[in-house]
């Protein structure tokens, strides 16, 4: 028998939570997700063709390797593997395994994990068999270790039908659902680092985000707008057949308002104002709530008390998905979609923060020290809202 090519030629990909919901939901998921994979490949340049075939999407390109780097982007995929094709039996995938081992750069240990999908009358041997044949085989090719429990490298082979896909890479995806199934949420984006994860992690649950920055004006800067345009762009790569252009609403003359009529809860006034702004974009634009990047505790503003007193300026429901998360986690989870180096674009003071912050506020304290107007104001600066488009060039997540 020939030596078998170890060249990839097709990518199976994976989606998760999407496979436990019922048959007409799951085909409506997969199709979305189908179509959110298609879209990311046309986005970055790859011409590909993407189908479903039984619980996998699948894609074919002339650079599968890159195809699955860009596939693993998009969510509710779980993994996204460059495979090779070969026939489902076992002198097939041995050798099949034994190609790509030894054209891999080497490794020290190994596993084949198999899984094999069908009546035994359709193939006379089991997922095990795989495993211990397939592993036998890698070990000559290579002289490396079996380790099952921490290897280097893991093999996948899948076999269904007539087919078997034999794999050595593995891009892990983000899980969740695919974008697109649950209904938007107006995004507020500060800039910073919290925002854009908190952003992030909502998409990760399928609903698409309409992300606003509230502009402060003088009392920001244009290095502010800098950091939110690009943090923004980073997410509308994961993104690119939903409109995840920013919307810059300004607020100056609300800080300055802040700044010359309210003390210790200035802050929260300012909380309160952004919340009605964000209410206001999602009325027009029919959005289901809106998301915001605070952590319980971790600002003076932050406090499950203020939380209260600022979440009475609105109706709609505020989705607070870093709600417990630790500081350090996350920078590691912006580190992971990119946006860390951009929300760390040094800035001036926002000048903004009174000098003793409350942090144990009532709603009607937080009413009283306001101006009568100032949330209609602040649903009024809507009307001045303008559109920036982010520049994707340089989009590869990967």
């Amino acid at each position: 028998m020939d030596d078998a090519d170890p060249t990839p030629d097709t990518v199976l990909v994976s989606f998760g939570e999407l496979g436990t919901k019922s048959r007409e939901v799951r085909g409506k998921m997969t199709r979305r997700l189908r179509d959110n994979v298609a879209a990311l490949l046309d986005d970055r340049g790859i011409d590909a063709t993407v189908d479903r075939e039984w619980a996998r999407i699948v894609i074919h390109a002339d650079d599968p390797d890159r195809a699955a780097r860009v596939a693993a982007d998009a969510m509710g995929v779980v993994w996204a593997r460059p495979a090779v094709r070969c026939a489902a039996n076992l002198d097939a995938i041995e050798e099949t395994l034994a190609a790509l081992a030894s054209d891999a750069d080497p490794v020290d240990t190994y596993a084949v994990r198999a899984r094999r999908a069908g009546d035994a009358d359709d193939h006379p041997f089991t997922s095990r068999d795989i495993e211990r044949e397939g592993g036998r085989a890698v070990g000559v090719a290579t002289d490396a270790t079996v380790d099952l429990d921490d290897p280097d490298r893991t093999y996948h082979v899948e076999v269904r039908g007539a087919r078997a896909h034999v794999t050595a890479t593995t891009y892990e995806g983000p899980g969740g659902l695919p974008l697109g199934t649950q209904e938007p949420l107006v995004a507020l984006v500060s800039g910073g680092h919290d925002s854009p994860v908190a952003a992030h992690e909502v998409m990760r649950r399928g609903a698409p985000v309409i992300p606003v920055y509230v502009d402060l004006g003088v009392y920001g800067g244009p290095d502010h707008v800098a950091r939110a345009v690009a943090t923004v762009g980073r997410l509308d790569r994961y993104a690119p057949n939903f409109d995840c252009r920013l919307r810059v609403v300004p607020g100056g003359d609300l800080a300055e308002t802040l700044i010359e009529d309210v003390e210790d809860t200035r802050m929260l006034s300012w909380r309160r104002a952004l919340l009605r702004i964000a209410e206001t974009v999602a009325e027009h634009e029919d959005a289901a709530g809106i998301v915001t990047g605070e952590a319980l505790g971790q600002k003076s503003s932050q406090t499950a008390a203020n939380l209260t007193a600022t979440d009475a300026a609105i109706d709609l429901p505020v989705h607070r998905p870093l709600l417990t998360w630790d500081k350090p986690d996350i920078l590691d989870r912006a580190r992971a979609i990119g946006t860390y180096e951009d929300s760390s674009i040094p800035v001036g003071c926002e000048r903004l923060d009174p000098p003793f912050p409350e942090t144990g506020a009532t709603r009607e304290a937080v009413e009283a020290a306001e101006p009568a107007d100032f949330l209609d104001r602040a649903a009024a600066a809507v009307d001045d809202l303008r559109i920036v488009t982010v520049d994707t060039a340089d989009a590869d997540a990967r």
